[in-house]
């Protein structure tokens, strides 16, 4: 069985750690921040304080990527500390909802912002998503040169796109920003304001550990991945921390807080045709970062397979283009699904995504496991360890609690999604020691 081909630069895996975090969130969901904190300090402290704990995370899955480079990242981690169980349970999490109805999600947004500049009406729009799934599955399956080469112009693109934002804001700032501190966090709704905005920042920074699943087929994984992790979230934190500035100094923060499109609104008050550009912006940056899920994901159910814990054929690579062809297909026909469904879906996907964060917690957790078993340390360690990745560990636990405790019907949906992976997996690892030799690890 031919194997994954080393291909991608220390800059790819970069833009694909920056390109994944960056969506849609960073111009949509910092006016539900402004309104739970109300606070010009405390945006902007939020901000920073998400890129720390983000940072936290890499420089911990930094080791874990140098120790494993192998395709599939996580659930490599997952399985060589937990067992076979853990590590498909996220991979079963990974397709059947997180990665998949992010693609989704991040289609249909870039439709209704196509849809905004060119009306296309309700069919139409799913057709453009549907559309733009299938063609950056095309762009994947003929190569993870080509991957790389789509991540790298869209990423840079959309960096560019919120360095304009945030110049603008600097040269034509309309507000003085108070900086004095307005949180108490001794205080109850004070300490409840800064959890409900914490939710909007965790979920804005989620993705630079997609570096790690394309470990495998990197040129110098024991230098790119830790460099990679570290510095696309250094630069994801340097993005978000200036565009909120922008729009703090556009629109202060009672106008941040009050609108419901909060980059198009900043950009409105200096270029006439700033809803335009910031659709534009938001039509790039969707669909630059579900053609960057359509090739990091994968690679997770082809380890699966290779395992022998998931259909065979995934783990087979294009004789052509040496790509996991059919994991891709998989994950974009379940997509291109869900597309079609979202309606019955969307509130599924908002129950059951936390899950994602459950398994980040336990894989940063692996490490102390693997500084046990191996005397060896990798060539890159955490720095400050055990501090940095026991500060990740407790703050995304935080976060899930106070996830639980606001929507506790999570819990159920998240139990009903692994109860069905937990059989799943029975009926492959059955079939897998029935046929031994059908699969090599």
């Amino acid at each position: 069985m031919s194997d994954l081909l080393r291909k991608i630069s220390t800059f790819g895996l970069t833009m694909i750690a920056v390109g994944a975090c960056i969506g849609s969130g960073i111009f949509l969901t910092p006016s539900m921040i402004a309104e739970s904190l109300m606070s010009e300090t405390g945006v902007i402290a939020i901000w920073a304080f998400g890129g720390f704990v983000a940072l936290c995370g890499a420089l911990s899955f930094a080791e874990l990527g140098v120790r494993f480079p192998r395709s599939g990242g996580v659930y490599v981690f997952l399985r060589e500390c937990y067992g076979e169980l853990v590590a498909f349970l996220y991979g079963w999490t990974i397709l059947t909802v997180v990665t998949s109805g992010a693609i989704a999600a991040l289609s249909l947004a870039f439709a209704r912002y196509i849809d905004f500049l060119v009306p296309l009406g309700q069919n139409g729009m799913v057709i453009l998503a549907i559309a733009g799934i299938i063609v950056v599955t095309v762009i994947n399956v003929r190569g993870v040169d080509h991957a790389e080469m789509f991540s790298n112009i869209f990423t840079v693109v959309k960096l560019i796109g919120i360095v304009v934002v945030a110049v603008s804001g600097l040269i034509w700032a309309t507000e003085a920003i108070d900086w004095r501190p307005a949180l108490n966090l001794s205080d109850h709704s004070a300490s409840a304001a800064f959890s409900g905005a914490m939710i909007g920042i965790v979920w804005s920074f989620g993705g630079w550990h997609h570096a790690s699943y394309v470990a495998g087929e990197v040129r110098d994984p024991q230098r790119s991945v830790p460099r990679a992790m570290i510095l696309g979230t250094i630069i994801v934190t340097v993005m978000y921390v200036l565009a909120n500035l922008a729009y703090l100094y556009l629109l202060g923060v009672e106008g941040m807080a009050t609108s419901t499109a909060v980059a198009s609104d900043a950009l409105s008050g200096v270029f006439s045709f700033g809803a335009v550009l910031v659709a534009v912006l938001i039509a790039i940056s969707t669909f630059g970062s579900k053609g960057i899920y359509t090739l990091t994901a994968p690679r997770i159910y082809f380890a699966m397979a290779k395992d022998g814990v998931f259909f065979k054929q995934l783990a087979q690579v294009h004789p052509k283009f040496n790509t996991p062809a059919l994991a891709i297909l998989l994950q974009s026909g379940w997509a291109i699904i869900l597309v079609i469904f979202w309606q019955t879906f969307e509130n599924i996907i908002t129950y059951v995504v936390f899950m994602d964060w459950v398994f980040m917690a336990l894989a940063t957790i692996t490490i102390f496991y693997f500084r046990k078993r191996y005397a060896r340390h990798p060539k890159y360690s955490t720095p400050l360890y055990p501090v940095t990745p026991i500060i990740f560990i407790v703050i995304s636990s935080a976060f899930l609690i106070v996830t639980l405790y606001h929507q506790p019907s999570q819990a159920l949906a998240g139990l009903f999604l692994l109860t069905i992976g937990i059989l799943v997996f029975r009926i492959f690892y059955r079939k897998k020691h029935r046929e031994p030799d059908s699969t090599e690890s």
